[in-house]
């Protein structure tokens, strides 16, 4: 098992969530939307320049900025 940031994920990579950094309004927006630890969740795609990245989690989709996505980290095989 790794430990990487989900911004480093490439598409249809998957993993579990087992940290989400930040702080404030974001960071607790971000686990109102369901990311958090212990939830698997998939990358479906990346935009061209990589913000923002779409994230499957809990059956929907959820687009992150790639700068709250670096701090959420992901444990994959």
């Amino acid at each position: 098992m790794t430990v990487r940031e989900l911004s480093e994920l490439k598409p249809k990579e998957r993993g579990r969530i087992v940290k989400v950094g930040g702080s404030g309004a974001v960071r607790r927006r971000i686990m109102d939307m369901g990311v958090i630890p212990g939830t698997e969740v998939e990358v479906a795609k990346v935009a061209p320049l990589g913000d923002p990245v779409d994230i499957v989690l809990k059956g929907y989709h959820l687009s992150l900025r790639k700068g709250e996505a670096k701090d959420i980290l992901v444990e994959t095989e």
